[in-house]
């Protein structure tokens, strides 16, 4: 039975995450449905990267690595989101890219199988993912690229996304792990989809690599995370052998020595500021309940999905309709999909598009509420009734969709 708006603002008034609204800056004009994308920032942020800027940089200038722990950033970091991922400390290192941190799991993972020359990947993978197994493919000559499924003793390494960033589909962790690795090969999870929309659990893959400015509301452009198995430490070498990883960084040896456990997988000096915007949400995660962000995202999505596909008989819903395989977004397809997000857009109702035909919705269970799901969907009905996607200034492609 679909709720009403009025059962919509009981379920917010009974919401024990509801508090966590107030600690997210979002304009009253807008419904925000791209967390899965780019998370709303912390109040907090901005008087963070000021203190940065003033009392850090501003006030200790170079003696900050020192004073304003700077240089331990990427472990101490690293410490931090490791919970998130169901990893414990000394496992996971901050900083770079999500692309940085693919290229080195997937480095070290074919040297650790060097009589395999086989990669796997999912063709509905994230690009970058993909061009990343491309290129070093390329590089290394005399690897391939295959689709997942594939199985075959020639299969180095395995690399998936645990939610599909088009639909939405959640794959079984544990269960795809245990599958790859009985049959010989490394897994490596990129978890840039479901960190903090669920409870993650990587502890058993070889490697994981995530983002932190989707679900973590970590800013534009923060830090990335990699995760190493340590029964892999000693053993798995990072191809990017920066400064950052020497065993003694400062002895500025004319030689690469690295240094070991998960430091040894450090590259370059951290981008601080970011760090900073990192440090305020990280302090909003550190007094979240995981389970209670899975349930409601469970609800949320729930509820969109039941109300949205009243809105036009052409939208077909992408996302697994079983709880347990479904993210914390809801992707429908529809031949207009890029104008229909648009439309919507003027509508105050912010989704996203993605090629060919996907409309994409995330869910942020820390800042949204059920009645932003009613109003939502609402708004998605009206645009299908009115049709003003027709309008030809919303089939202009902007530069990011």
């Amino acid at each position: 039975m679909t709720l009403s708006r009025d059962e919509c603002q009981a379920l917010d008034a009974a919401d024990p995450l509801a508090g966590f609204r107030a600690e997210f800056t979002l304009p009253d004009d807008r419904i925000y449905l791209a967390g899965n994308s780019l998370g709303a920032a912390p109040k907090s942020a901005a008087a963070r990267v000021a203190r940065a800027v003033e009392r850090e940089w501003g006030g200790e200038l170079v003696g900050g690595w020192n004073t304003a722990g700077w240089y331990a950033q990427p472990l101490a970091m690293g410490d931090r989101i490791a919970p998130l991922i169901g990893v414990g400390p000394g496992q996971v290192v901050a900083g770079n890219t999500t692309s940085i941190a693919v290229f080195q799991a997937l480095a070290a993972a074919l040297k650790l199988r060097p009589d395999r020359r086989v990669v796997v990947a999912d063709l509905g993978e994230f690009p970058t993912d993909r061009y990343i197994a491309e290129g070093l493919a390329a590089l290394l000559d005399g690897y391939e690229i295959r689709d997942w499924p594939y199985a075959g003793d020639d299969v180095a390494v395995v690399l998936l996304s645990e939610v599909v960033y088009s639909t939405g589909e959640r794959r079984d962790v544990a269960e795809v792990t245990a599958r790859v690795q009985a049959a010989g090969a490394l897994m490596v999870w990129d978890v840039c989809h479901s960190v903090g929309a669920f409870p993650v659990d990587v502890s058993a893959a070889d490697f994981a690599v995530g983002c932190t400015y989707k679900y973590l509301n970590g800013g534009p452009g923060s830090p990335a995370f990699l995760y190493v198995n340590p029964r892999h430490h000693g053993t798995a070498r990072n191809a990017l052998t920066g400064w950052y990883a020497h065993a003694e960084p400062f002895a500025f040896e004319p030689s690469f020595r690295p240094a070991e456990g998960i430091r040894g997988f450090a590259v370059s000096t951290p981008h601080v500021l970011s760090f900073a915007a990192l440090d305020a949400a990280m302090e909003i995660w550190e007094r979240a309940d995981l389970a209670a962000v899975r349930a409601k995202s469970l609800a949320l999505t729930s509820l969109f999905i039941e109300l949205a596909e009243q809105a036009h008989p052409d939208l077909r819903v992408a996302t697994p309709r079983e709880p347990a395989r479904r993210g914390s977004q809801v992707s429908f397809r529809h031949p207009h999909g890029y104008p229909v997000i648009r439309a919507l857009a003027v509508r105050g109702v912010q989704g996203d598009f993605r090629a060919p035909d996907i409309l994409r919705f995330g869910f942020a269970p820390l800042y949204l509420r059920y009645v932003d799901v009613y109003d939502a969907a609402t708004a998605l009905t009206e645009v299908f009734a009115a049709e003003p996607w027709r309008d030809e200034r919303y089939t202009r492609r902007l530069a990011v969709t």
